[in-house]
């Protein structure tokens, strides 16, 4: 639920309806995209289809606009790796069962809008 809001409220950035969140580090994914709003528009597709699956049922209207085809986003193996352990802390505490679930999961599967290619973690990352 909370990456489908955030990706909401990240949509909401890029349309210049909001002055919160337009700092987002994340944002730099969709911004360098050659066209950001198709860019978020798909990501949110794949979110909402994956929610369907697990029973949610979100607002398909809140996509806002026809879902086309776009180019990947590269996303460094670095940074993969990083959000993984980033997760797993979370988890850690907060679900265990999903905790080793993630931790067996090789290699981590990511969203089809991305493209994993070589590199760290990417410099706008917070650490």
């Amino acid at each position: 639920m909370a990456l489908w809001r955030e990706a909401l409220l990240a949509k909401a950035v890029l349309e210049g309806r909001t002055r919160g969140y337009r700092h987002h580090p994340q944002l730099v994914r969709f911004r360098v995209h050659d066209e950001p709003l198709s860019a978020i528009r798909a990501y949110l597709a794949v979110v909402l289809e994956e929610a369907q699956g697990r029973g949610y049922r979100f607002d398909a209207a809140k996509i806002g606009g026809a879902v086309e085809p776009v180019d990947l986003i590269g996303v460094t193996e670095g940074q993969i790796r990083y959000e993984r352990q980033h997760l797993l802390a979370k988890l850690a505490g907060r679900a265990p069962q999903w905790y080793a679930r993630v931790r067996r999961m090789h290699p981590v599967p990511v969203h089809p809008l991305f493209r994993v290619i070589p590199g760290d973690v990417e410099p706008w990352e917070i650490r």
